[in-house]
């Protein structure tokens, strides 16, 4: 039995030293382990006063910018002076068209009525029932209308006053957000106060809103920039997992918001997309979170297909076959040592890959989706994002303003400034330090001496919008047009119509369907020099009751001869050649001017009912009677 017992009583005395010799290994490799060490209080307390001024100045400035806004639109047009007709005149063009679908959904019965109409409208497009959510991005419209009436605002505030209100605190946020970014990417809360400083003083070339507000990259761009906001702080290395969950969740909301408020914004987010990739092809990003990036691109476009009504420009985006050519080639990459030779043959391997699938998935997406393909609209994006001027560039002005006060203010930068200039003279560490808070108070100084007093003056100085020629057209067509009426004329002074009087029209100034674009070119003919039959035969086409001839487009003064609209038309429909020496011809008689004559063959067509300086109302006649 003794000898039985004998090896398992062996087998606990070895365990137990072998246990106790793993756990003085542990215990000593603990105490190897360097503890760290609380930061001293003042060095907390200076973290704290940094990050808590920064968002204090980061809150502030976008607040400041918000009012100043306010304040300059209320100088600029004696908004709370004006009555209702007058405020709605100066939304100009398509601002009009979205602002008189705001007021739509505000007199439906309920909510949900109001969202049918709008998209089953057929009362604002003479022969035409269009999606007017879908085709005109309408849901900032329906936010804007739901937010008003469900937080009891009707009892408080003007529908106006509403609407404005939440574009001008957009862009507070957009400034904030362009705060953040830049304090972020430099490290110090002084690159974002230079930044804001760029961007007021440069709003002529970084936003469209004191000359449109309701524009869709007004809605949209806030959320970019909170988006690229996100984005900065979810890249950054030493980001703690609050923090970085809170970057993430941050970047997929205004991502996708982004998405639904503007209809362009695919395109933004492929060139967004783009970098990424290039980021991560030169290991200078994170491989899995940049991959991260690219799941939210894909959610976001699939729920915006679901939700803006199975949108198929969304299918045959170039983001969706960029994001799924860069998943695939993920899928087939291979683990090699960074650095290697080998690793730099497959990233160039990677790269070509990348771009081959993309261009291949475009072409199968295009070839299996229903979509209409607009030749124009490339050509249209060129000029929306300003790609063919040197200055008008909205879009990509507020981050050059971003990336100057980074550049200014990043002490990493000063140190690889030094380092190229080879310095030795002074220790580059603490000149770096001391120019990165130096050189940026003096600019900002310089700034507030030079450009302040500007900006108080333009508050300062009383503006006027003065109108009464369309305010009287506007007046007679709710008191003498039949309800029942359509009218005819520039696309531009269509959307203020139906903004004002609600009554039908033939075109719209949009130009992302190939069916208004249609209209839009045949409207425009009567101030080409066209015939009055080809001119009648065009508006009765369309069931137009009402022609409008505006007086500025049919005598207006170009700078540059060839580019008003009179010699567009003649050239589009060859009335206007160019012959030896560059000398121009012309077809003698234009119908603009022919038609105010009242002679025939024009009074045959055309009865006029209403004029004054700037505007000449016509009823087309539906009996014609030739005069001798």
């Amino acid at each position: 039995m003794a000898e039985e017992e004998g090896p398992p009583v062996e087998l606990r005395q070895r365990k137990k030293p072998k246990s106790s010799e793993k756990e003085s290994a542990k215990e000593e490799k603990i105490n190897d382990i360097p503890i760290p060490e609380r930061a001293p209080k003042h060095v907390l307390f200076q973290r704290f006063a940094k990050i808590f001024i920064g968002c204090l100045a980061a809150v502030t400035s976008g607040m400041m910018y918000a009012l100043y806004l306010s304040a300059y639109h209320e100088r600029k047009f004696w908004f709370s002076n004006r009555q209702e007709l007058e405020r709605e005149i100066t939304f100009q063009g398509d601002s009009a068209i979205y602002y008189s679908y705001y007021k739509d959904m505000l007199k439906a019965p309920s909510f949900e009525r109001g969202v049918y109409e709008l998209t089953h409208n057929n009362k604002t497009v003479s022969l035409k029932t269009i999606n007017a959510v879908q085709q005109m991005s309408l849901y900032p419209e329906l936010i804007a209308s739901v937010l008003y009436q469900a937080t009891g605002s009707n009892e408080i505030i003007e529908p106006v006053y509403f609407y404005i209100g939440i574009v001008f605190g957009l862009q507070g946020i957009y400034v904030t957000a362009l705060f953040v970014t830049s304090w972020l990417m430099s490290g110090t809360w002084l690159a974002g106060m230079l930044t804001v400083a760029w961007f007021i003083i440069n709003r002529v070339d970084t936003t469209r809103i004191e000359y449109s507000i309701p524009l869709r990259e007004n809605w949209a761009l806030p959320y970019f920039a909170c988006q690229v906001a996100a984005l900065t702080g979810y890249l950054k290395s030493n980001l703690n997992t609050y923090g970085e969950r809170f970057c993430y969740l941050l970047m997929s909301a205004s991502t996708y918001t982004f998405m639904m408020m503007w209809e362009y914004s695919h395109y933004l987010l492929f060139l967004q997309a783009i970098s990424l990739f290039l980021l991560d092809i030169f290991s200078l990003e994170q491989s899995d979170k940049v991959y991260e990036v690219y799941k939210i691109y894909i959610f976001s476009l699939f729920l915006g297909y679901l939700l803006q009504f199975e949108n198929p420009a969304l299918l045959v985006s170039p983001l969706l076959s960029l994001v799924a050519a860069l998943m695939l080639a993920k899928c087939l990459q291979l683990n090699v040592k960074k650095g290697s030779f080998v690793a730099k043959i497959i990233k160039v391997i990677n790269f070509y890959l990348v771009c081959t699938l993309t261009i291949t998935l475009n072409i199968i997406m295009k070839m299996f989706v229903p979509h209409k393909e607009n030749g124009h609209m490339l050509k249209f994006l060129e000029v929306k994002f300003g790609l063919n001027m040197t200055n008008l560039k909205y879009v990509w002005i507020p981050y050059v303003c971003m990336l100057a006060a980074f550049g200014v203010c990043s002490p990493e930068l000063w140190m690889t400034l030094f380092k190229w200039l080879q310095l030795r003279t002074v220790h580059p560490i603490l000149l770096a330090l001391i120019l990165s808070m130096v050189v940026p108070t003096i600019i900002g100084l310089s700034l507030w001496k030079e450009f302040f007093p500007r900006l108080m003056t333009e508050l300062m100085e009383l503006q006027e919008f003065y109108d009464p020629d369309t305010v009287e057209l506007m007046t007679w067509i709710k008191r003498q047009a039949p309800v029942a009426a359509v009218f005819a004329g520039s696309p531009q002074l269509m959307g203020a119509i139906k903004l004002c009087t609600g009554w039908m029209v033939t075109s719209l100034p949009l130009y992302n369907d190939d069916d208004l674009l249609k209209r839009n070119e045949n409207n425009y003919q009567i101030y080409s020099k066209r015939s009055a039959e080809d001119i009648y035969k065009i508006l009765t086409s369309y069931k137009a009751n009402y022609l409008i001839v505006e007086d500025a487009i049919c005598n207006e003064v170009g700078t540059m001869r060839g580019c008003r609209v009179n010699d567009l038309l003649d050239i589009a429909n060859g009335h206007m050649v160019c012959e030896e020496g560059d000398k121009l011809t012309y077809s003698k008689y234009r119908f603009c001017h022919e038609v105010k004559i009242n002679y025939s063959p024009y009074v045959n067509y055309f009865t006029r009912v209403y004029w004054n300086r700037s505007y000449f109302v016509y009823k087309i006649n539906t009996v014609i009677s030739f005069q001798s």
